[in-house]
């Protein structure tokens, strides 16, 4: 299945959790499983020196089975506690004890000066759970403060401090970790509004809930499951010629815009399509004169990208194309039946006759242009409504919607959205979204159906700007480097 983990409120995790107990679960051996596997994991991973920072709820316990876990295999543990003992839960206070029964070093903060972080410690954050609400204050604000000014490798546990787990907001300050474990399920505050600025890398970390109440978790919102792309990519025939692995024609470019056009069209040559024929305007063809030698050059002419069409296995409308509305542009989109994805100008110039009741269509609009197509003046105050009007409109138009950015949102008719965190900040730079049309319509050309296209499009465009990054930094790269990532991209799947 495409569909991975369901993401879930914080209000649903605790009631499934609940129920679980109720049930005949334990807390305690939840904090147990939880912690030891937190524990493992920093122990995998090579921590030398690790530090607690514990709250008052059960975060901090778990914090405290993690470090006795710790200590057992001779790593230095020391935990900060700022809370008094009698504000804590009752299996904080018992694993506490434990801890130090265990040669842990326990230091009650007064001041955040009193919080001591060496060059090679790596801090856990057991200081607020998904629970919270509300605004961080006090002595609690000042050790978090510190702690994202030392710019340290910073571990949260289930949810950074101060991020709520069900609206993505901020109370006033957070943890920005570098690494959240998540415990069961990943939490929709995680992926909306202050959420993606503060969780870091996601690992999930199993507390030992049966699996039959995360079935019942209600969710509105799926992961990614990434194991399962590599049946996406199209099959290769050795006697295939350049038309059965795909002929893209892209409309697209405008004097001035060369570029979004050559990296969409190279995309798509780089993801597998056989042949591409770019149709530009005829003030373009200087510009176009050092295009690769690949590409196939036309001059717009609607009769001739008709007749094309006849051929052609899908089509990429929008990227550099302007918005001056091109020359029978709406009439060639309403007659062709091709699998189509539109994007940029393509958005504004073809609004209003995208229907995909008989063919397969996406859209890639970032988030100005999704206001366009939803006509609406502004980002709604909360996003979940922003997110509930884009099924709705993936759902009336009968078409595949990505919302790209951090994370990017997949919503395809009647089934449930899908969330991809895959990508890099350097990412930000003009064309990388030229990239993914091409990407998109290249699988589209290989017979994929516009939802698998669009999600194994995404992924492979977010892994190749991570592998961007690691080799160049998010400084450094530009939209092309997607390009020379992408043969890695689709060997890691």
């Amino acid at each position: 299945m495409i569909e991975g983990q369901k993401v879930v409120t914080a209000f649903e995790m605790a009631r499934i959790e609940r129920l679980s107990i109720q049930e005949g679960a334990s807390s305690e051996s939840y904090m147990e499983c939880a912690g030891n596997n937190i524990g493992i994991y920093l122990h995998e991973t090579h921590a030398q020196e690790v530090t607690l920072l514990i709250g008052k709820g059960n975060n901090g316990g778990d914090a405290y089975v993690a470090g006795i876990y710790l200590l057992e295999r001779q790593i230095p543990v020391k935990a900060y506690q700022i809370f008094a003992p009698e504000e804590c839960s009752p299996l904080s206070k018992q694993y506490k004890k434990q801890f130090i029964a265990s040669g842990g070093d326990v230091q009650r903060l007064s001041t955040a000066e009193q919080l001591i972080l060496t060059d090679k410690t790596v801090i856990l954050d057991g200081l607020l759970g998904t629970g919270f609400e509300g605004e961080v204050t006090g002595l609690l604000k000042e050790v978090i403060l510190k702690v994202n000014q030392a710019k340290k490798n910073c571990i949260a546990i289930d949810i950074p401090s101060g991020l709520n787990g069900n609206t993505g907001k901020i109370g006033g300050c957070g943890i920005k970790a570098t690494k959240t474990l998540y415990l069961g399920l990943p939490k929709l505050g995680f992926f909306i509004q202050d959420g993606m600025n503060h969780i870091g890398e996601l690992i999930p970390i199993d507390f030992g809930m049966n699996l039959e109440y995360t079935h019942q978790a209600k969710s509105t919102f799926h992961l990614i499951n990434e194991k399962a792309l590599s049946d996406l990519l199209p099959p290769i025939n050795k006697t295939r010629h350049k038309y059965q692995a795909g002929y893209v024609l892209a409309l697209a470019g405008s004097p001035g815009m060369p570029g979004a056009a050559l990296l969409s069209s190279l995309a798509a040559l780089r993801m597998g399509a056989g042949i591409i024929r770019l149709f530009y305007p005829e003030e373009m063809e200087c510009e176009l004169a050092n295009a690769p030698y690949e590409l196939i050059k036309s001059k717009w002419d609607p009769d001739h990208i008709k007749e094309e069409s006849k051929r052609a296995s899908a089509m990429l409308i929008g990227p550099g194309l302007g918005r001056e509305e091109r020359v029978g542009l709406k009439e060639l989109f309403k007659q062709t039946r091709l699998p189509c994805i539109v994007d940029a100008d393509g958005i504004y110039q073809l609004a209003e006759e995208i229907d995909g009741t008989d063919r397969q269509i996406v859209l890639t609009p970032q988030h100005k242009e999704a206001l366009f197509l939803l006509k609406l003046d502004k980002m709604p105050g909360d996003e979940l409504e922003f997110l509930t009007l884009c099924q709705d409109y993936a759902d009336k138009k009968n078409i595949t919607l990505v919302i790209k950015g951090a994370p990017t949102f997949i919503f395809h008719p009647k089934t449930s959205p899908l969330i991809s965190v895959r990508g890099n900040p350097g990412m930000a730079t003009a064309g990388t979204g030229d990239v993914l049309t091409g990407l998109i319509a290249a699988l589209l050309s290989q017979g994929l159906q516009a939802r698998e296209a669009a999600i194994l499009g995404v992924v492979l465009h977010g892994i190749a700007g991570e592998l961007a990054a690691e080799k160049l930094t998010s400084y450094d790269m530009i939209a092309s480097d997607l390009l020379t990532a992408l043969p890695d991209a689709i060997k890691s799947l």
